[in-house]
């Protein structure tokens, strides 16, 4: 005799390992080790739906193995086959009720704004808590928020991230202490980081406390989903490679390169170039190779273009900066009016899109699109307003320092080290290309509004 332990669900789609093992070694070893019956506390336990029954009822026809119950008996013939049959139907449609009640509960627990199992990493459940049964981590929930941040900066793969959350100290979980590129997407994909909740195909406005700002979370995406990808490593000898160019013609990434020419009297000579990344280029491709000092000396040629004119017109602006920060309390009411007025026309338009699909007007994919968008704008909406600070008059100086810095930005540059240079470049530019003859760069606001003047771009004499 052999024993199983068959206690698997019959859900749909589930497979029930120890159910289809049992029946395997019956049909294997029924006719060596002549296996009469197979003995079960009682059907509902064994049979959980008409196709395990149908199955068993099979095994019994083809093998002669009959089932026998401590608990249930079925009498011989047609009427003992009808009962047995009526068992099995109801040991179905407990199950099936079972698992739609289950996810009935499910479903509401979401709806209230609570996500049903385990929180995810950085939130912990809190047992007996019923106005709270889903906190923050007190530990992991910085984690979260380190890594978000690191990784919407851009200056990071998933690889890299792992790695310097592991410089940090920052731990997955003790048996796993270093973070997986899986479980680094499946957390930078997670709308429960910005107070949402999945179920199925819907999203629930939850109500844990959201870690992450919506702007960071769709910085995130956009670096998953490639469009803000640096996948190229940072040499020490190239320090404005890495991302920081891309070619004018092709939109390759510019490279570093290092060659060494031997002398006449037998020394070396080192050389560093900046090239286009394309090592199959277009037959109308220019070549464009700079020598490291150009380079340099075209972006000092493009943080000069920030320079006013001459000390009076510098002053002008510095005036006309104070007096504009004047008004800005009325700025931040009517920005303030705007954001609360739409937050409330948003509000209405969900009301009347529930209406209206509760009425059967619309069908329930277009409702559950149509909300999802509603419900993303207002969240921004109320990010703004959240974040529009109360901005005083005394505001203008942070203002009057990037200027006093636009003024200086050549000099600060020649004076400091590649990394502090590196972050000059990428907080005043936003997209940096360089063609054959020339560094074109897109500058960030408001660095943008101090060079709307002749153009002063950087150009070389010489071709390489």
């Amino acid at each position: 005799m052999r024993e199983f332990v068959v206690a698997e669900s019959a859900k749909r789609g589930a497979e029930r390992t120890a159910f289809n093992d049992m029946l395997k070694w019956v049909i294997a070893n029924a006719k060596a080790l002549k296996i009469g019956a197979i003995l079960s506390h009682k059907l509902d336990r064994i049979c959980r739906n008409m196709r395990d029954a149908v199955r068993l009822q099979e095994l019994e026809d083809s093998r002669g193995v009959r089932l026998e119950f401590v608990e249930n008996e079925f009498g011989p013939g047609p009427a003992g086959a009808l009962s047995f049959n009526v068992m099995a139907a109801v040991a179905q449609y407990y199950s099936d009720n079972l698992r739609t009640e289950v996810l009935k509960g499910i479903d509401e627990r979401a709806r209230q704004g609570w996500a049903p199992g385990l929180a995810a990493y950085g939130y912990q459940n809190v047992r007996g808590d019923r106005e709270e049964p889903i906190q923050t981590h007190p530990v992991n929930a910085a984690t979260v928020v380190r890594l978000f941040e690191l990784y919407a900066t851009g200056r990071y793969t998933l690889d890299s991230l792992s790695r310097q959350l592991s410089s940090e100290g920052r731990l997955y979980r003790p048996s796993q202490p270093r973070f997986m590129r899986t479980g680094l997407a499946y957390i930078l994909k997670n709308r429960f980081y910005i107070g949402e909740i999945k179920r199925g195909e819907h999203f629930f406005p939850g109500k844990h406390r959201p870690l992450i700002d919506r702007a960071t979370f769709r910085a995130c995406q956009d670096q998953l989903s490639g469009k803000n990808r640096k996948s190229a490593r940072l040499r020490p000898e190239h320090p404005l490679a890495a991302g920081l160019f891309r070619c004018e013609h092709c939109g390759a990434l510019v490279t570093g390169e290092r060659i060494q020419r031997k002398q006449r009297d037998g020394s070396y000579r080192i050389h560093h170039y900046y090239r286009c990344a394309n090592n199959f280029p277009a037959e109308d491709h220019p070549t464009v190779r700079w020598k490291a000092d150009q380079l340099e000396q075209a972006i000092i040629t493009d943080l000069e273009s920030f320079k006013m004119p001459d000390a009076e017109t510098g002053q002008w602006f510095r005036t006309a900066l104070e007096a504009a920060f004047a008004d800005m309390h009325e700025l931040r009411r009517s920005r303030q009016n705007v954001l609360l007025k739409r937050s409330s026309e948003l509000t209405n338009m969900l009301d009347r899109l529930l209406t209206t699909y509760l009425a059967g007007t619309i069908d329930e994919a277009t409702f559950n699109a149509k909300q999802t968008a509603l419900k993303d704008e207002l969240g921004e909406a109320e990010e703004s307003l959240a974040e529009l600070g109360k901005i005083e008059p005394a505001g203008v100086q942070p203002a009057l320092s990037i200027f006093d810095f636009s003024q200086n930005a050549a000099e600060i540059w020649r004076r400091s080290n590649m990394s502090v240079r590196r972050r000059i470049i990428e907080t005043i530019s936003l997209n940096r290309h360089l063609s054959d003859t020339t560094l074109v760069t897109t500058k960030r606001k408001p660095f943008d509004a101090l060079v709307e003047r002749p153009s002063l771009q950087s150009s070389r004499d010489d071709r390489i």
